[in-house]
């Protein structure tokens, strides 16, 4: 089946956080925008019409997510994309992976418990963890000797991992995940695998051979992979997320949790039927996906290749984030945000919401197109900055 990722939908006016939203955080109303890991493009087929038939039925009642239909598409999805067998005694299920996350944080840590993350950081880990009153602590991405003097403090008491990472798009290695869990395991410390971007990584720019290992192969002690199909399928409006806690007891505890002091023993009837619908017949979508994906970061890196060849940049190893430092031009992070809104009418994530001056974050997650613009306003603005 042929897909179209090509024809723009227009989202203007449908409460989109990334279009009708702009100018919470830009400003300006009107912008075009290249922001939040929110894709342009309608969801699959497979999962509309699974959502259709459903609406159709007519009942939109209470519903369990421990049943085989859901559990068995989860088993499914781990075997085909990522050749793992998964234990669906230990999934859980929440209103979202953030939600996962504080709710994990709560129970392995304490207010002024430090929690490590790697930098740049996504600003919803940043969010939750400041939020409960723990303390972030970061080190860069690639820094072995920086994690393990992080993680040997004895109030640190959690790591977030975010694999494959973000804002980077960095995939990690086996030896790295290897690395990670020995040192969790040295020093006491949960570890909660983000891996939500799981489904985007671009064999064209990794590495031969390497490729997404999900953490169920490397946990021991206390750990938890927390994640969606929502974000490879384009379907966060729906809610709903799912996890797999590794310890017994850590499972009963999180299930204790949302089914009393949560409230939130029935979830998204339609939140199941797109998960399902994604993961039993979704591929062949998420794979032409994938490859246009692909395409647009090629685009990117072609034209900031011949208009700042010094800037060496590479896309990303998976994802549809394009992170850019710009840190060799010399430009002011203040003045090409007043360039990109005032002159080019561009919304593009700075990077100082990660954490990292003289970084932008480009999101190409969109028809070729408007990914061309984005990536020409970008490259005109720099060069006026930069001359």
């Amino acid at each position: 089946m042929g897909y179209d990722f090509d024809t723009p939908v227009d989202r203007r006016g449908t409460w989109s956080v990334q279009w009708d939203g702009v100018a919470d955080r830009f400003g300006v109303d009107g912008l075009l925008p290249f922001t939040i890991s929110d894709m342009d493009f309608a969801c699959a087929p497979e999962v509309l019409a699974a959502l259709q038939a459903r609406i159709a039925h007519g009942v939109l009642g209470y519903t369990d997510w421990r049943h085989e239909d859901f559990l068995s598409a989860l088993r499914h999805w781990f075997t085909t994309r990522y050749d793992t067998e998964l234990d669906t005694d230990r999934v859980v299920y929440a209103p979202s992976v953030l939600n996962q996350v504080s709710q994990l944080l709560r129970m392995w840590s304490a207010p002024g418990d430090g929690v490590v993350v790697h930098t740049p950081t996504y600003d919803g880990f940043r969010k939750a963890v400041t939020g409960l009153g723990r303390e972030l602590r970061g080190v860069p991405v690639g820094d072995t000797a920086a994690l393990e003097r992080e993680l040997a403090r004895g109030d640190s008491r959690v790591l977030i991992l975010c694999s494959p990472h973000n804002p980077t798009g960095r995939v990690w290695t086996e030896s790295e995940l290897t690395a990670f869990a020995r040192l969790a395991s040295a020093y006491d410390v949960a570890v909660i695998s983000d891996e939500i971007h799981a489904d985007f990584v671009h064999p064209e720019f990794v590495p031969a051979g390497r490729r997404h290992l999900p953490w169920t192969r490397f946990g021991t002690g206390r750990w938890a992979i927390v994640t969606s199909a929502s974000k490879s399928f384009n379907f966060p409006a729906l809610s709903g997320s799912y996890g797999i806690v590794g310890d017994p007891d850590d499972h009963a505890e999180f299930m204790r949790r949302m089914l009393t002091a949560e409230g939130l023993a029935s979830p998204a009837v339609l939140t199941l039927t797109a998960t399902i619908a994604a993961y039993r017949e979704g591929a062949p979508w998420l794979d032409a996906l994938n490859t246009y994906v692909t395409a647009n970061l090629r685009m990117v890196a072609a034209r900031l290749d011949a208009a700042f060849p010094e800037l060496g940049w590479r896309p990303p190893e998976a994802g549809y984030l394009a992170w850019i430092d710009l840190r060799s031009l010399g430009v002011d992070d203040e003045a090409l945000q007043r360039e990109l809104i005032e002159r080019e009418k561009v919304a593009i994530m700075p990077g100082t919401t990660y954490g990292c001056e003289g970084h932008v974050r480009l999101n190409v997650g969109c028809p070729r197109a408007k990914a061309e613009r984005g990536t020409d306003a970008l490259i005109r603005a720099l060069h006026r900055l930069a001359a």
